[in-house]
C-alpha cells in the first residue's frame, strides 16, 4: 500500500510540475519578462551533470531489504529543431548498495547503464532562466558486484525497458555556458536470479537529482 501511495505521490508532483511549465507562460516570474521559447534553432548542447538517486520502492517485496542512496551520473547531447523543441540522446549510469534487513547481511552493489533517446520542450524563458521538461524510452543495463559476505552466490538482474520523465531548469552564465539542475524518475523493474532462483519482483526505479553544467554550440 505504501508503495503505490509514493507512486501516486510521484506521478501528481511530475504532472503538476509539467503543467506549471506552461502556465507561466503567461506571466512574468519575480520581474523577469517571459518570452516564448528557450532555446535558437539549430543549436547543439552538450550536458554533463552528477548527483544522487534513491530508489522509490523496496528493491523486492521477496525477502526484507534496504538499499543505499547511490551516486548518478548523466551524460546528454541534444539538438534543437526550432525554439522549443530538442532531440538527442542521454547516457546515465548509477549505483545502489543492496543488504538483507534481518539477519543483516551485505550483498552488495547494483549498477545502472541507462541508454536514453531523449525528447525536450522549452516552451518558454525568463532571461537567463530556462525551464524545461524532457521525456526518454531506451534500456537499462544492470548488473550486480556481490560482496564477500555471499561468496559462491550470484546476483543476475535482467536488463529492462527505461522510461524516464525530468524536468529542470538552465541559468544561462553566456551564450555558451549555463549551469543546470534537473529532477527525474526513471523505471527500472525487471526480475534477478539469484543463486539459480528467479525472483520475479527486482525494481531498481528511481529518483534522481541532478547539478552540472551544459554547453551550448
Amino acid at each position: 500500500m505504501g508503495i503505490v501511495t509514493t507512486r501516486l505521490i510521484l506521478v501528481s508532483t511530475m504532472l503538476f510540475a509539467l503543467s506549471g511549465l506552461w502556465e507561466t507562460s503567461s506571466y512574468a516570474v519575480e520581474g523577469l519578462k517571459a518570452e516564448s521559447g528557450g532555446i535558437e534553432p539549430g543549436k547543439v548542447v552538450l550536458g554533463m551533470r552528477a548527483g544522487f538517486a534513491p530508489l522509490t520502492q523496496s528493491i523486492t517485496d521477496e525477502f526484507r531489504s534496504s538499499t543505499d542512496v547511490g551516486p548518478l551520473v548523466n551524460f546528454q547531447a541534444m539538438y534543437s529543431l526550432n525554439k522549443w523543441l530538442l532531440v538527442g540522446m542521454m547516457l546515465e549510469w548509477e549505483r545502489h548498495g543492496v543488504s538483507v534487513e534481518r539477519p543483516s547481511i551485505d550483498l552488495g552493489h547494483q549498477d545502472t547503464v541507462s541508454v536514453l533517446p531523449t525528447v525536450e520542450v522549452r516552451p518558454v524563458r525568463f532571461g537567463p532562466i530556462i525551464p524545461y521538461a524532457n521525456m526518454s524510452f531506451g534500456v537499462n543495463v544492470n548488473s550486480f558486484g556481490e560482496s564477500s559476505a555471499i561468496s559462491g552466490t550470484t546476483i543476475s538482474p535482467s536488463n529492462t525497458f527505461a522510461w524516464r520523465l525530468g524536468w529542470g531548469a538552465d541559468y544561462m552564465l553566456t551564450k555558451q555556458l549555463a549551469l543546470n539542475t534537473e529532477m527525474a524518475y526513471k523505471l527500472n523493474d525487471g526480475h534477478a536470479t539469484i543463486g539459480g532462483v528467479r525472483v520475479n519482483d527486482w525494481n531498481a526505479s528511481s529518483f534522481g537529482f541532478l547539478f552540472g553544467a551544459k554547453l551550448f554550440f
